[in-house]
């Protein structure tokens, strides 16, 4: 690919990523409840993500995609329950933030990872900026391997980039947050970001 091309790819790309939307609300909502904490597996979660789609567009495999939409809708529901399940630990949890709660699973970078996996895979955003408005902007007919690892380096550099800057812009907010209105409401207003997600997934 030409500098120029690459170069409109990835400015379009960034653009889309940093729109708001079911993976940047659930980021916000997570980050605001509990911090940094899982936050790079969820977002390597999210860039895989998008390489999966990615590669299904690139290997013309849009057309198998569309016919697998069981498989698809079984992906979808999987991560809407999970964000569910994240809005449910939030609702209940402590209301001091130094309490002793068990360490939740939901915790962890690998179950982050698979959170913002399956949320990127059922996001409507995602499908149709692969599916649909990428092909406007790149030829993947006459895409090179070359192109392709290109463009493959510009999603697993850009998305970590943006969604990182969301992470820490809300992580500084948090410690105001917390003065202003206490543990237990951000933790119920993140609940309802992440359920509200949940819900754009669910509805798209």
């Amino acid at each position: 690919m030409t500098l120029t091309a690459l170069a409109l790819f990835a400015g379009i790309y960034i653009a889309a990523v940093a729109s708001p939307g079911p993976a940047v609300l659930a980021l916000t909502a997570r980050v605001l409840a509990r911090g940094k904490q899982g936050v790079v597996g969820f977002i390597a979660g999210c860039a895989i993500g998008d390489l999966v789609w990615f590669t299904l567009a690139a290997a013309g495999l849009a057309v198998i995609a569309q016919t697998m939409q069981g498989v698809f809708l079984v992906i979808k529901y999987a991560g809407v329950a999970y964000l569910l399940y994240l809005a449910y630990k939030l609702w209940t949890a402590p209301a001091d933030p130094n309490a002793k709660a068990p360490k939740l699973s939901a915790d962890t970078n690998g179950s982050m990872l698979l959170a913002g996996l399956a949320l990127t895979l059922s996001n409507p955003k995602t499908m149709v900026f692969f599916l649909a408005i990428l092909p406007t902007v790149v030829d993947l007919a006459t895409l090179t391997t070359l192109g392709f690892i290109e463009i493959g380096l510009v999603i697993a550099t850009c998305l970590p980039a943006v969604l990182m800057v969301y992470a820490l812009v809300f992580d500084r907010a948090r410690g105001a947050l917390l003065g202003t209105f206490g543990m237990s409401r951000i933790n119920k207003a993140c609940a309802v970001g992440l359920a509200g997600a949940a819900g754009l997934v669910a509805t798209r």
